[in-house]
């Protein structure tokens, strides 16, 4: 088998085999136009088929693995991400054009997020539940537990293409299930690398597939009524689509934002502004939970600004593969042409630009926003993009107003040190998350993330991903007489 790194295509993962296909996928590499990142290849309608028939075959034998079998597995898979780690995070970097600091932070993060999982496959339980609440259920007692629902179908983005495709494949083997992962076509070489590591664990044939694919083959997947589940992230405008074919099969679908962060007037300034510094420019903007919306008190208005615009300077955009580097390229030309349509349509409406504003080839610099109408694009889509809209507010409960009026509510940030606000953002916000004195962009791998309203159905998290992957079963044992 090729390595992912060498020169020649590297083949797919198909049920435990290395396969090829006629269809090459070349993986361009956002710094370096014309130099690809490497070569693979596209899965056949054939080689689909045949992925989710061997994931059904080896769902009778996933479904009886033991706990310490599945959390072996999910150990050794760590284990080998963490044996590759300068590798694996060279080849993110090449195919998806984060920066190299922040790609290996997500090696680190994949590393954990499997290790999470095999804790997780070792605690999957029921309780007790008493019945005898009334006379006719006199001796009577109920035993749950969780039984693995089958195969499931997996589509991950390219804006973490190790740690996003993760948080599917890990709690599927934690649970028992099979799983068949459409990895991005801008960046599937990731998970490829993984599915080497993944085909020396002893899984049984057929319980992981990682298979480019095309669009049409995706979409087969997705109304595939063979999949007891489709776990989606990425654009809401695809994902809403994608659940109304899904049929009967269940759905979680991590979603987009515009995610804003409050500073309140109590706020610690300067650690404000690093943070969302972080927030907001990390990887491009291009991270579902990236700061876009800023809203600071008027209090406290000028000295955050000065400060954030200062910061923003200092920032260094360039070279990904440098590890001094903060801001690298955009995904593609596509996304670049977009962003500088934000921009343009928020000058026109009367917003001004006080940094940034103007790409340079591939790369976009940070840019920042004020006087922007809450009508303009830039404020109500999700930018994607390293941008953010600052706003001043007189009134806390005004700012959570301000935060809600989205169509989003994955993840909100709220600096401040006055408990009250805390309590009443955490109570007022419609978010998945709030996150109090750091960004909404914060995210461990064991907590429940996801959203409500346009930014998503259901949560990822291990335990609770296990739980969308699973069906509670009760058995009642009456006492005999």
């Amino acid at each position: 088998m090729a390595s992912v790194t060498s020169a020649g295509p590297h083949p797919i993962y198909l049920a435990g085999r290395w396969v090829e296909s006629p269809d090459r996928l070349v993986v361009e590499n956002p710094a370096r136009a014309g130099e690809p990142a490497g070569w693979t290849y596209t899965a056949t309608a054939e080689q689909y088929e045949e992925a989710v028939t061997a994931a059904v075959a080896a769902f009778e034998r996933t479904r009886r693995l033991a706990a310490y079998e599945r959390s072996a597995a999910l150990r050794r898979i760590s284990a080998g991400i963490e044996a590759r780690r300068d590798e694996i995070g060279r080849l993110i970097t090449l195919e998806s054009g984060k920066p190299i600091r922040d790609s290996l932070a997500e090696v680190d993060r994949g590393i954990l997020t499997f290790r999470i999982g095999a804790e997780e496959a070792e605690r999957i339980g029921g309780e007790l539940l008493p019945l005898d609440l009334n006379p006719a259920s006199r001796g009577r007692t109920g035993i749950t537990r969780r039984f693995p629902i089958g195969p499931i179908a997996a589509i991950s983005p390219f804006n973490f293409p190790l740690n996003l495709a993760a948080h599917k494949l890990a709690p599927a083997i934690a649970s028992g299930n099979p799983i068949v992962l459409k990895p991005p076509s801008k960046a599937p070489l990731t998970m490829l690398a993984v599915a080497e590591i993944v085909a020396e664990v002893g899984l049984p044939e057929g319980a992981v597939s990682i298979l480019p694919m095309t669009r049409d083959l995706g979409d087969r997947m997705v109304s595939d009524e063979r999949f007891k589940l489709l776990t989606f992230t990425g654009s809401p405008s695809v994902g809403w689509k994608m659940k109304e074919r899904a049929g009967k099969k269940k759905v979680v679908l991590e979603l987009g934002g515009n995610a804003g962060a409050i500073v309140d007037r109590s706020a610690d300034v300067d650690w404000a502004v690093r943070r969302i510094l972080t927030g907001a420019f990390s990887y491009a903007g291009q991270v579902c939970i990236s700061v876009q919306r800023i809203f600071v008190h008027d209090a406290i208005w000028d000295d955050f600004m000065a400060r954030f615009i200062e910061g923003a300077t200092k920032l260094r955009v360039g070279d990904p593969l440098d590890p001094q580097t903060d801001i690298g390229p955009m995904v593609d030309a596509k996304a670049v042409a977009r962003t500088q349509a934000l921009v343009d349509e928020a000058r026109s409406m009367g917003g001004r630009v006080l940094l940034g504003g103007t790409a340079d080839g591939s790369y976009f610099p940070p840019t920042v926003l004020v006087d922007t109408p809450a009508s303009a694009r830039v404020s109500r889509e999700e930018a994607f993009a390293p941008l953010v809209v600052a706003c001043p507010f007189a009134d806390f409960d005004t700012a959570v107003r301000q935060v809600n009026d989205s169509r989003y509510g994955l993840q909100a940030g709220v600096f401040t040190n006055d408990l009250a606000h805390a309590w009443s953002a955490f109570e007022e916000l419609a978010v998945g998350g709030v996150i109090v004195n750091d960004v909404p962009t914060y995210r461990i791998d064991h907590m429940p993330y996801g959203g409500s309203k346009d930014s998503g159905l259901g949560r990822e998290g291990i335990r609770y991903a296990i739980e969308d992957m699973t069906d509670i079963r009760i058995m009642v044992m009456a006492s005999a007489g």
